[in-house]
């Protein structure tokens, strides 16, 4: 997580030539995870805690924290929100309105927003393997009518619900993984 997110930040703040003002100050990063242990480890090793802050929050329940950090900066909406191997897990733990709720908290809260869903396929083997560990499926998972292209169902909703168009598809990962960002209208 720290790693991504300084990488990430130092690529957005380029190092500024002899005699220009840095953006450095004007770029603030945010991480957040549900797992409070991987957020300890982040802050603890996070090499820029004046630029880049690492909160534990589980977002399908709690937004507010989000709106804090956003009204401290004077700010309505993050420029742009990454929500990156996600979707998958809010789906099967709460559900298809937990994914489409989650996909519009992201969207009302980011002018651009960076989706990438997991497949289908990725979903099958998270049950296979639960299975295989002796232990009941998913709460969710025989109940969800969300199936197939996950991408293009969150696609279809952030453009017909949240006011969102798709601006840009990078194509897939080595996971097969696919990459939407997406911008307010």
């Amino acid at each position: 997580m720290v790693d991504l997110s300084v990488a990430f930040y130092k690529h957005l703040v380029k190092e500024p030539v002899c005699g220009e003002d840095s953006d450095r100050s004007k770029v603030h990063l945010l991480g957040f995870d549900l797992d409070e242990a991987l957020i300890q480890r982040a802050q603890q090793t996070n090499p820029l805690p004046s630029s880049i802050s690492f909160i534990p929050l589980d977002i399908t329940t709690d937004t507010n924290q989000l709106q804090d950090y956003l009204n401290q900066r004077s700010c309505s909406r993050f420029h742009l929100s990454l929500c990156l191997a996600v979707t998958m897990w809010v789906h099967l733990n709460h559900g298809d309105s937990g994914l489409l709720q989650l996909i519009s908290r992201l969207a009302s809260l980011s002018q651009h927003l960076l989706l990438e869903a997991q497949p289908w396929k990725c979903y099958r083997s998270a049950a296979r393997r639960l299975r295989k560990l002796g232990r009941s499926d998913f709460d969710h998972f025989k109940m969800l009518k969300i199936r197939g292209d996950i991408a293009e169902h969150a696609r279809e909703h952030l453009e017909r619900h949240c006011g969102m168009e798709l601006i840009r598809s990078f194509g897939s990962t080595a996971w097969d993984r696919k990459l939407l960002l997406f911008r307010r209208k």
